[in-house]
């Protein structure tokens, strides 16, 4: 089935953007010809029935997994043979559904783990040390204590990270996104399992971020946050994009409405 525009014609170009992606698992096709874009400077949501291929996109948007066919493209530059830590320096980064960290660090030891540009990184600086380390050390604990104030994790700086509520852990996640510098972040499912109150909270982060110009892409089953938050929303079903547009136009479709229903009403 071919993919649905349902909202205004296509820009020239677009941070991201996914064509005719196929990926097979032992024959079963995970992705069967996918196809969509993203719009600069937005919200965007990617939803769908479970089984859909969404996390599966993710993955290989970020270059966990290598597609078998298709491209996509970041900021112009293609992706689809990149490896994450590649596609993470060009500034696309991504969360995970499940919060990951590093057991036996502090908050503010697991922000400066993942903060960009780090010259300490090489041999001979981690070593002997140098000014440029030196400075840019003391740049990202400045950055890592801003993240945290803005996260409101400033009380739990100190913790470790085993010992965070699971709210805290995905506030945690969007942290270690932000200290990576990024241009686009792709969200899996940043308010699941987390309370209301805190979901509303992280849909504000969200919207601030593309308010300062942050393209986000996120999956997410809470259908009002997808509604509160998202400007556009991209529809997946059975590894292919279904339909293209505002919240309302994918919500009123007859294809949507089948895939996640299993017939009209």
């Amino acid at each position: 089935m071919q993919a649905q525009e349902l909202r205004g014609p296509r820009a020239p170009a677009y941070p991201l953007l996914v064509e005719n992606v196929r990926l097979s698992f032992a024959g079963l096709k995970a992705l069967d010809g996918a196809s969509f874009h993203v719009t600069p400077g937005i919200v965007t949501g990617l939803i769908g029935p479970n089984g859909a291929g969404k996390t599966t996109m993710f993955n290989v948007i970020s270059g966990l997994y290598r597609a078998d066919a298709g491209s996509i493209s970041f900021m112009g530059q293609g992706i689809e043979r990149m490896s994450p830590h590649q596609i993470s320096r060009l500034g696309l980064v991504r969360t995970f559904q499940i919060a990951r960290g590093f057991p036996k660090l502090t908050v503010f030891e697991h922000l400066m783990v993942y903060g960009a540009r780090q010259p300490g990184e090489k041999l001979l600086t981690a070593v002997f040390g140098s000014t440029e380390a030196r400075q840019r050390e003391a740049e990202l604990s400045e950055k890592a204590l801003a993240v945290a104030a803005r996260l409101r994790l400033s009380h739990v700086i100190d913790n470790k990270v085993t010992d965070l509520s699971g709210g805290q852990k995905k506030l945690l996640e969007i942290g270690r996104a932000l200290m990576a510098e990024p241009r686009m972040i792709l969200f899996d499912e940043p308010a699941a399992g987390v309370n209301p109150t805190l979901a509303e909270e992280i849909g504000d982060q969200l919207l601030s971020l593309a308010e300062e110009g942050l393209t986000v892409l996120l999956i997410e089953h809470d259908m009002a946050l997808i509604e509160r938050i998202c400007r556009r929303v991209i529809v997946m079903a059975q590894g292919r994009t279904l339909a293209e547009g505002s919240f309302e136009d994918v919500r009123s479709n007859a294809e949507v409405q089948d895939a996640y229903l299993g017939g009209r009403r």
